[in-house]
């Protein structure tokens, strides 16, 4: 009996360590290449699993439209007090269909609601009154402990608004004309980035885990909605596009960070963050389109209907994801891990 035991203990504990290594071996490059930002779980090549749902999207086969999953979660750090981020919730949502579509409506929404009150009342007047409004959304967004789809899009929709008046308070106020205001927006963008990535190494929207990354990602927004609004003013009255003109523009031009994630030809965060600058040009030109006169080869429908039309229409969206929690990414239960059993 004393040699059987000896001959237990000595043969079983290698030939499950090999079980397990064979295992994790087999079925790590599953578990890769099924990952995509929209599904799926990061569980290989030394990425850590943190317990995250990434809604209904099927992970047994990869995301060819990867671009509106956008990032993967990418690898936390594991020093200092980044490593709390994966006790966290999510602070923004699932990026999907839906996440898009009402980005660009937002963007179309904040053209035309700052122009309306730029136009009928004082600009100055229309920035103070705005302001406050813009930093209570923000803040709302911050205290959330988890997203909340209509906290989240009303900070985005005060974002697309307020951002709209500091890109068009440069140019009327100041006189800087948009050829110098939208390199000057492409650069503060880009200190933006630099910082982020050089203090977290990563800029994947899906890693806005903690109060300081959320800090840069808000920040990055808002220098995209002015680097947006600057860059649409360029193309539609300085390279004298017009406002259908510009918009079909950008509408081709969102395409080719699309088709280069789909190809595989270009890193999956940095088309996110090129589709999502674009986003603000596509639906401000359109907004404008509708809103302005004839004379300047708009629709005339006014800009005070076309954003409460648009309104309308943002606020019918996020009911649903409100209702539906369709771009939630929950957590998903921890279960410990069983254990082996041996006979005995």
């Amino acid at each position: 009996m004393a040699q059987a035991r000896d001959l237990h203990s000595a043969v079983l504990p290698p030939l499950a360590q090999l079980r397990t290594s064979t295992t994790t071996t087999r079925f790590a490059p599953l578990c890769w290449a099924g990952f995509t930002g929209a599904g799926g779980r990061a569980r290989a090549r030394g990425v850590p699993d943190l317990g995250i749902s990434y809604g209904k999207a099927r992970t047994e086969r990869p995301d060819r439209y990867g671009i509106l999953a956008a990032v993967t979660t990418g690898q936390l750090r594991q020093n200092g007090r980044a490593a709390s981020a994966r006790l966290t919730a999510s602070k923004v949502p699932q990026i999907t269909a839906y996440f898009w579509i009402i980005k660009v409506l937002t963007t179309a929404q904040g053209e035309a609601t700052s122009d309306y009150l730029v136009h009928r009342i004082n600009p100055v007047l229309a920035v103070g009154m705005t302001a406050p409004v813009f930093v209570a959304a923000l803040v709302l967004q911050l205290l959330a402990r988890r997203y909340v789809a209509w906290i989240y899009w009303a900070a985005v929709v005060m974002v697309a608004v307020f951002g709209t008046m500091i890109a068009d308070g440069v140019h009327i106020a100041l006189g800087v004309p948009y050829d110098v205001s939208t390199p000057v927006l492409a650069v503060a963008l880009a200190v933006v980035f630099v910082a982020w990535y050089k203090t977290e190494k990563t800029l994947s929207i899906h890693s806005i885990r903690t109060r300081r990354r959320e800090m840069f990602y808000w920040a990055a927004v808002l220098a995209t909605f002015a680097l947006g609004t600057a860059a649409g003013d360029l193309t539609a009255v300085t390279l004298g596009l017009g406002y259908l003109g510009s918009g079909i523009a950008f509408a081709v031009l969102i395409a080719v960070p699309a088709v280069a994630n789909w190809r595989q030809a270009v890193n999956p965060i940095l088309a996110f963050w090129f589709a999502y600058v674009v986003t603000r040009p596509l639906g401000a030109s359109f907004a404008d389109w509708m809103g302005v006169p004839h004379r300047y080869g708009g629709l005339d429908l006014g800009r005070g209907w076309v954003a409460v039309g648009l309104t309308i229409v943002i606020v019918g969206l996020v009911g649903f994801l409100a209702v539906t929690r369709t771009d939630v990414e929950e957590r998903a239960a921890q279960q410990p891990p069983a254990q082996p059993r041996h006979r005995r």
